[in-house]
């Protein structure tokens, strides 16, 4: 049975999802299925999925797990905060990486650090408008998981019984 074929796009590397969308879809057909990108979907569905999608980008960041962390910190506190008052409510966070973690969010215009010039400086995060809408989302992340936890923990032990059995054996 032959099955039929749709349209697959492929976005060349040196492309970015502006430049391939205004090519013919013609230029961008492949019979092969490896990097592929289907033609017939929505182009929103499509484009965060590209290598080169600015919205991939901005995933990436809400990706990282001391992002997420700090985001909600900083909404729940609903104010600027000094930044070794937010190292002490992150249990586990290096200097390194909380800095690191407000420089990227600063970039991303989630964040406003505002320095004071006193001696020594004082330096406070709060969340910028764009952050807290961004927040409260992450918050609700954190809510569904804090009323799920049990579910999902009994999940993990369930999963991690099985892997430890092992495969069991084939009976004919």
């Amino acid at each position: 049975m032959v099955l039929p074929v749709q349209a697959i796009a492929v976005v060349p590397p040196s492309l970015d999802h502006v430049q391939a969308a205004a090519l013919p879809v013609a230029a961008l057909t492949s019979r092969y299925l490896m990097d592929t990108v289907d033609c017939q979907a929505q182009p929103n569905q499509v484009e965060l999925y590209l290598r080169g999608c600015p919205v991939r980008t901005v995933l990436e960041v809400f990706a990282n797990k001391w992002t997420v962390l700090v985001m909600v910190n900083l909404d729940r506190r609903q104010g600027a905060v000094r930044f070794n008052e937010l190292r002490r409510t992150l249990d586990g966070v290096t200097q390194k990486m909380l800095t690191q973690t407000l420089r990227m969010l600063e970039r991303e215009g989630l964040v406003s650090r505002t320095v004071y010039p006193t001696v020594p400086p004082r330096v406070e995060y709060a969340l910028t408008k764009l952050g807290l809408d961004a927040g409260r989302l992450l918050g609700s992340i954190g809510k569904w998981s804090e009323e799920n936890i049990d579910e999902i923990l009994a999940s993990r032990e369930a999963f991690d019984t099985r892997a430890a059995r092992g495969p069991l054996p084939i009976t004919l």
